[in-house]
């Protein structure tokens, strides 16, 4: 759910009492900086906290925002949790830690960690620096202990109250009815027992929810029955109806005195079908929320058919072992760890964790397929959603299968790099050729991440490198696409130095050659002279090369490829950057048609913004806003924070240019605060430069400094997504 600012997730049940609770979190948010909730698994801490976040979310200027923790498998992937979860996308070299402090130091939020306790000494490290560094910053963690850090304020759950109260009652009753409208405590004797049910479960939240999931397989008074037969006779490790968490247990993660729930989890999982048993120990290898075709992909095998799969699911969920979001499932983090020693149990930890990479790796490779097709843009959501279970499955091809994971990072690295996860794009590419050998378009993918990466993070001379390299590997490997990505990667390069001429040469000459390459790709001297991309213009002049160029207006096949169409982008702004203004937009104009032919947005959009540019440059402020704003609409789909701030500069500026000086400094005050969201200042290829300067003074001379810096403050003060929202606002207020 979106706050006023920020984000909290939905509640998607009834919250059943907690007053007292609520009012002492209520003081420690006022009074403290940093207040953690302990309490065993099971008790309530995460509802708690969402309830306690969103009413105090009001009085954060900069929201309340959340990070749930219990995927993480190690640290590795907590700083990126944690900044994904204030809105930070990284783009610099410097440390996470250092953008991570920076990018707080002045806001005043609070900051919710869910589920600390696997992970608390790098919670501990991490938040002390936080607060150290962002006097503004007030932070709420859950964890079965305390953290230890310093001036910490620890508030202890406890189970609802069962006796002189009616809440463990209410919650009972709720979750009944909530899994079958016409159910209820109407029978003669219902509510006794129901209450007999509570008290056995001593009010533990999750334990009471577990118990109203077994109603369906059972009356309630037949509920009570077997329940207090359970908890009226001794664990026997001999006896075989004894819970089988019990058996398992670690005392350090499950202490004895929890005994009530962990004979709850082994009760309900006794009335599970052995299908749903053995379904629930798999999907423990799923880190984030999941659906019915990655269950199937990730669990199938052995008795465990992909019909199977699906009815043992729909079970699980009818007892609330896992929870369903409409076509989305999920499973709490205490009953994972149940499921988690299930899986070890039966010996089944490698064959899953092999299931699930080899899922993931399809995935990454279905997602590269259809990056240029109309389901780009939902590709791009499905890799940003999963990022801790690719991750996770990098690390078991990395250690398993060296070659699956070299092509699977390659295939995932553009979009990470999209999507703001520069380090883990750069950083799984290196580990991942360093692994071992890797061949042919594997071997360019992986050089192309890096080079990338490097570019979006500022690091020139290492991009330069890698386009280098990747040029060698493909003219070796005779790759065609290998050829048009290295193309655009040091066509970028080379525009981001100032060298339009000699990247404009380049795209040019591999985008003839790749589309009259022979079939068997000619011979390694002919793509020598072909894809020379160190060569430079025989001459200076404004025309040099334009008769031997394809005719840049021209459209392409229906449809292209993506390195295809991400290297005509670079004749565009090579093209402009020259002034050639007229030929740039008929290209920019004939590139968005053939994006837009195959629902291809990422592309596209910066077509859009080459041609506001080239409006803007031509003295047509009115076209080159719209264009603007045909940019951003693409870029906030794909969620891009890099090109929102790159559109919101040219936007200003276009709105700057027809008079708007306080519309066009709010819109400049909000793309800063996203140029802050990607850690860089202002940036863009060298011709930007002056434009942006030309049209802020042309802004502050229409309203006077005074009004321009209020309005600049105001937008740069404002939820991102509001600035934005009004910055798409097409009506000027002169």
């Amino acid at each position: 759910m979106m706050t006023k600012v920020g984000f909290l997730p939905e509640e998607t049940s009834s919250f059943v009492g907690r007053r007292a609770e609520l009012a002492r979190l209520e003081t420690a948010l006022v009074t403290r900086r940093m207040t953690t909730l302990i309490g065993p698994g099971g008790v309530g801490k995460t509802r708690l906290a969402v309830r306690a976040a969103r009413a105090a979310a009001d009085r954060y200027p900069d929201g309340a925002w959340w990070a749930d923790l219990s995927p993480l498998y190690d640290d590795a992937l907590l700083l990126p949790t944690v900044s994904d979860a204030v809105g930070l996308a990284d783009h610099t070299l410097r440390m996470p830690v250092e953008a991570l402090c920076e990018w707080l130091s002045d806001k005043r939020l609070l900051l919710v960690l869910d589920s600390a306790e696997h992970l608390r000494a790098p919670c501990s490290h991490l938040l002390a620096e936080l607060l150290t560094t962002s006097p503004g910053l007030t932070v709420l963690v859950t964890s079965r202990q305390p953290l230890g850090t310093r001036g910490e304020h620890a508030v202890r759950i406890q189970p609802l109250p069962v006796d002189g109260a009616p809440d463990a009652l209410q919650l009972f009753e709720d979750r009944l009815r909530a899994s079958d409208p016409h159910a209820g405590l109407d029978a003669p004797g219902d509510r006794a027992a129901a209450a007999d049910i509570c008290r056995r479960l001593e009010g533990i939240p999750l334990a009471i929810e577990l118990a109203a999931a077994g109603i369906g397989r059972h009356t309630v008074a037949q509920l009570a029955t077997r329940i207090g037969t359970r908890f009226d006779s001794p664990v026997d490790a001999e006896d075989l109806t004894a819970s089988r968490l019990d058996l398992l247990a670690d005392d350090s993660l499950w202490p004895r005195r929890h005994r009530t729930l962990r004979t709850t989890i082994g009760w309900s999982h006794e009335l599970c079908t052995p299908l749903e048993r053995l379904l629930w120990a798999r999907l423990t290898l799923l880190r984030t929320d999941f659906d019915e075709e990655t269950a199937r992909e990730v669990c199938t095998g052995g008795p465990l058919t992909p019909h199977e799969v699906d009815r043992a699911l729909q079970g699980l969920v009818a007892q609330s072992v896992v929870q369903r979001d409409g076509t989305r499932y999920r499973m709490l983090d205490t009953l994972r760890e149940y499921g988690r020693m299930w899986l070890a149990e039966l010996g089944e930890e490698q064959a899953a964790a092999d299931r699930h990479a080899r899922s993931f790796l399809g995935l990454a490779r279905r997602a590269h397929d259809g990056w240029t097709g109309p389901d780009q843009v939902s590709w791009y959501h499905t890799v940003a959603d999963t990022h801790l279970d690719l991750c996770a499955a990098l690390d078991h091809l990395l250690a398993h299968d060296v070659a699956g994971a070299q092509e699977m990072a390659g295939r995932v690295g553009f979009f990470w790099a999209c999507c703001g996860h520069l380090s883990e794009a750069r950083g799984y590419a290196q580990r991942a050729l360093e692994a071992g050998p890797v061949e042919g378009p594997h071997r360019t993918r992986l050089q192309w991440v890096l080079g990338v990466a490097a570019l979006l993070q500022g690091d020139f001379a290492t991009a330069e490198k890698y386009g280098a390299l990747c040029t060698a590997i493909a003219l070796y490997d005779h790759d065609d696409e290998g050829m048009l990505g290295a193309t655009y990667l040091s066509g970028l390069t080379q525009l981001m130095n100032g060298e339009p001429a000699a990247a404009l040469e380049a795209a040019e000459r591999v985008l003839r050659m790749t589309e009259t390459a022979p079939p068997d790709g000619g011979t390694a001297e002919q793509r020598a002279t072909a894809f020379d991309t160190t060569s430079r213009p025989t001459t200076s002049e404004p025309g040099a090369s334009e008769s031997a160029a394809p005719d840049p207006g021209g459209d392409a096949s229906p449809v292209e490829s993506a390195h295809r169409l991400r290297c005509r982008l670079i004749t565009v702004f090579a093209l402009t950057a020259l002034g050639r203004l007229t030929e740039s937009g008929r290209a920019a104009a004939a590139l968005r048609r053939s994006c837009e032919r195959g629902g291809e947005y990422w592309t596209r959009s910066y077509a859009d913004y080459q041609l506001a540019l080239i409006a803007l440059l031509q003295g047509r402020p009115e076209a080159s806003a719209a264009h603007a704003r045909a940019m951003l609409a693409g870029k906030h789909r794909l969620r891009d924070s890099f090109g929102i701030a790159l559109g919101l500069d040219i936007l200003a500026a276009a709105i700057a240019a027809q008079g708007a000086g306080a519309q066009a400094a709010r819109v400049y005050g909000t793309g800063h605060a996203y140029w802050r969201m990607v850690g860089h200042p202002q940036r863009g290829t060298p011709e930007l430069g002056p434009v942006r300067e030309t049209c802020e003074l042309q802004a502050r001379a229409a309203v006077g400094d005074e009004a321009y810096q209020r309005a600049f403050e105001r937008g740069q003060a404002d939820n991102a997504e509001v600035g934005l929202a009004a910055a798409l606002q097409s009506e000027l207020q002169l």
